[in-house]
């Protein structure tokens, strides 16, 4: 049973930065793309940041330069940097594994999603 848990979430001013975390457990593969989403309300879920298993990370333009995913396989933990936040990144922030694929990262074919952590970024 795939089990993915966000931590790291709050309330900061514009400018400021976060560390987000996402625990995996139920498989310990580490060929496998990893992502995160965010979503606002009233807006579809969108891809910010993913990651495939040769380490290659790919960014949104919206967050490119302001955001960095990293992983440690040895823990099964996947992060994700915030810096330089903005009003406009406040959103439900998502998780997301596809063990079906280790290079070619696909942002619709993730499958396997945690429960969500919340950013709140004030002006």
């Amino acid at each position: 049973h795939v089990q993915l848990v966000e931590s790291g979430g709050g309330s900061v001013q514009t400018g400021g930065s976060l560390r987000l975390s996402c625990v995996v457990s139920g498989y310990t593969r580490s060929s496998t793309c990893m992502a995160w989403f965010r979503q606002a309300p009233g807006k579809e879920r969108e891809g910010v940041a993913d990651i495939n298993s040769g380490g290659e990370p790919r960014y949104s333009d919206s967050v490119k330069g302001r955001f960095t995913i990293s992983k440690d396989n040895a823990k099964n933990t996947l992060y994700l940097q915030m810096d330089s936040l903005k009003p406009e990144d406040n959103a439900m922030y998502y998780c997301a594994a596809d063990p079906s694929r280790a290079y070619y990262c696909s942002w619709g074919e993730y499958g396997y999603w945690g429960q969500g952590t919340q950013v709140t970024v004030s002006s």
